[in-house]
């Protein structure tokens, strides 16, 4: 215990999945240590943070006026660079302790099809919060590397990490990214689905996290073998100037109705990343097969139907949810050659479909 706080003042290198719904924190010889979501409480009339994390998406629909909660990344980019700021300092500090003898060194992942703009932007963000020195690493990557596919093989490595704001594919071999597409649909755009359909079928009003819950305990990608149903509870639409409470019952299968648009987007996203890879890639495809990570891969048959629409074999991931995070972790573990690297520099940049 006393070497392993001895540690701690000097092991200095960290991880992060900085992503739409959550950031986590790998610290190097410790692992993950932080896992909160993406949401910041400001005071508006002060301007300064009130709470971070799992505090401030408590806070969600129940605050007074001159507290607003925010997402400050939208899409897997910065939206609000003041507020991620602000965000990322306090969740550094929460995983390095406030006693440090050194600044962290800081990988970072990133959505494949982040701009030169936003690379700036987050590059600026992690020295804002106390950072020495900053490498990027696309997500990807970062993911294929945390499911364990051996990514510097010559072969066919096909990932897909479906986070809260987008859905990243990729093909990967000799340790770099062959060919990638993205596309800005993932967990946001399925609960965004979720809470118009509730709007146009039933006349009720549900918050973010209502839909989020449908889509965790009753949606689906495919049709289910065994139909559920689950009573929800919101704002009656239907009384003009009487919002009162309701309570209507849904079925799985409306709402798998409701999330054919947002599923559809992905599956077009992966058919048009196999359609673009060299011939000699797509056949060991017919082999490997695809790997998926990210909270949205859990979505209840959407490995069978990616299957159904490309012919290959689709998996989940192990510990889909933490792929990227711990493989940032597992890239840490060669610290040193990582950060020796430019600093410029985009580790594993490849091209785009």
């Amino acid at each position: 215990m006393f070497l392993d706080t001895v540690k701690s003042f000097f092991v200095n290198d960290i991880g992060i999945d900085l992503g739409t719904m959550n950031t986590l924190v790998y610290v190097r010889d410790r692992g993950i240590v932080l896992d909160e979501p993406s949401v910041v409480a400001i005071n508006a009339d002060t301007h300064k943070v009130r709470a971070v994390g799992a505090e401030a998406k408590g806070m969600i629909g129940l605050t007074p006026e001159n507290i607003r909660v925010v997402r400050p990344m939208r899409d897997g980019v910065i939206a609000d660079a003041e507020v991620t700021d602000e965000m990322l300092r306090i969740f550094i500090r929460k995983a390095t302790g406030k006693f440090k003898i050194m600044r962290p060194r800081v990988l970072i992942a990133v959505p494949t099809g982040i701009t030169e703009v936003g690379i700036r932007a987050v590059r600026e963000s992690a020295f804002s919060a106390g950072a020495r020195s900053v490498q990027l690493v696309e997500e990807p990557l970062a993911a294929a590397v945390g499911v364990g596919l051996p990514v510097n093989e010559p072969d066919a490595n096909m990932i897909i990490d479906i986070g809260g704001g987008t859905t990243e594919v990729a093909i990967i071999s000799l340790g770099n990214i062959v060919t990638s597409g993205s596309v800005q649909c993932g967990g946001d755009a399925m609960d965004a689905a979720i809470v118009s359909h509730m709007q146009n079928a039933h006349r009720l009003q549900i918050g973010d996290p209502t839909a989020e819950n449908i889509k965790l305990k009753i949606g689906s990608a495919y049709e289910l073998a065994e139909p559920m149903t689950m009573e929800v509870k919101g704002h009656d639409m239907a009384q003009h100037g009487n919002r009162l409470p309701r309570a209507v019952t849904i079925t799985s299968e409306e709402i798998r109705r409701a999330l054919e648009k947002p599923v559809t987007a992905i599956v077009q996203v992966i058919r048009k990343n196999i359609d673009s890879c060299m011939p000699e890639l797509a056949a060991r495809l017919i082999d490997n097969g695809i790997t998926m990570a990210g909270g949205g891969s859990l979505l209840r048959g959407l490995d069978r139907l990616i299957s159904e629409e490309t012919g290959l074999a689709v998996t989940i991931g192990k510990d889909s949810l933490k792929a990227v995070v711990n493989g940032t972790g597992l890239m840490l573990e060669h610290a040193n050659k990582l950060f020796s690297q430019p600093q410029n520099s985009l580790i594993g940049r490849g091209t785009r479909a």
